[in-house]
């Protein structure tokens, strides 16, 4: 759905985007990950036809976005970082500016206005002044605006930013579900533990450079394949020496009554390795294999560099 080849964006001498390569299949949700100054709202604006590319390509459903930019936002719904709503028009006048904005039929207009606000949960708040509106609902209703002529594709640049608890997790909540009705969704996002409940793969920008791309296992399984395993025991010396058998074992740490490793081997060694602890007398007290954490791969792919 989204094909991104080569793509860079100059600004004298200043490159905010460095020659980008990635895609995002049909129904995805995509994660954009990296600092302030990586290029994610560079971009996504380009995607967006808010901006043209230096050099490079970028396409939605086929359609390169400098060629066909009218096509392309008949595509898109787009949400910026930051969006204002205007003074003296409630919630449903405000919509419907929008609706009229994107072209949205007369006679469908009402349906399609009725339908984001059950969708967003605004219905309630209908002849609410928008400004008016809390930080969480009036996010809502920007999406609610964005959502207004059934784009397949959104493009969603910091929609949590600013939110309280509840508000972040009742919009990670709607974007699964735009998820399950099939949208295909770009989201960054400064909170990654929010991208890795609800994203299918990332993208791990810095310095304008994407420096890993794919789903979070897969990434960290490049890094590291095979499983990572935190063994807990009161002998973490003896544990040492019988894991020094086994080729397919790397140690990564020992902290506390904790030995982390790394295990490349076939899942049935595993019993095998428990097995051998058991015979040399070492007390283990639990295995357990660790899951992939985007922090983590965050932490460990980027080196905390800013343009």
């Amino acid at each position: 759905m989204i094909e991104v080849r080569n793509l860079r964006k100059t600004y004298g001498p200043f490159t905010a985007v460095d020659g980008i390569t990635f895609e995002v299949p049909r129904g995805e949700i995509f994660g954009f990950i990296g600092p302030n100054g990586a290029g994610k709202t560079t971009t996504m604006r380009i995607l967006s036809t808010l901006l043209e590319p230096t050099s490079g390509e970028a396409r939605v459903n086929g359609l390169d976005v400098l060629e066909f930019p009218e096509r392309v936002r008949q595509l898109i719904g787009y949400m910026p970082d930051y969006a204002g709503v205007y003074e003296g028009i409630d919630v449903v006048e405000y919509l419907d500016f929008f609706a009229a904005a994107y072209g949205v039929e007369r006679s469908r207009r009402r349906a399609a206005i009725e339908g984001v606000m059950e969708l967003t949960d605004l219905g309630g708040l209908r002849h609410k002044m928008a400004p008016s509106l809390s930080k969480g609902m009036r996010q809502r209703l920007i999406l609610a605006k964005t959502l207004l002529h059934d784009p397949a594709v959104l493009i969603l640049d910091e929609p949590a930013a600013g939110l309280d608890p509840r508000a972040r997790i009742e919009l990670r909540a709607l974007l699964k579900e735009l998820g399950t009705m099939g949208k295909t969704i770009i989201v960054s996002s400064h909170i990654l533990t929010e991208l890795a409940d609800m994203c299918t793969s990332v993208g791990i920008l810095e310095k304008g450079r994407i420096v890993a791309a794919g789903s979070i296992a897969t990434i960290l399984d490049r890094l590291h394949p095979g499983r990572t395993l935190a063994l807990r025991t009161y002998e973490p010396e003896k544990a040492l020496e019988v894991l020094a058998r086994f080729a397919t074992v790397q140690v990564l740490e020992t902290a506390d009554h904790t030995v982390r490793l790394n295990h490349t081997g076939e899942e049935p060694e595993i019993a095998e390795i428990v097995r051998a602890l058991a015979t040399a007398g070492v007390s283990v007290l639990g295995l357990s294999e660790e899951k992939a954490n985007l922090e983590d791969l965050f932490l460990r792919i980027t080196r905390g560099e800013v343009q």
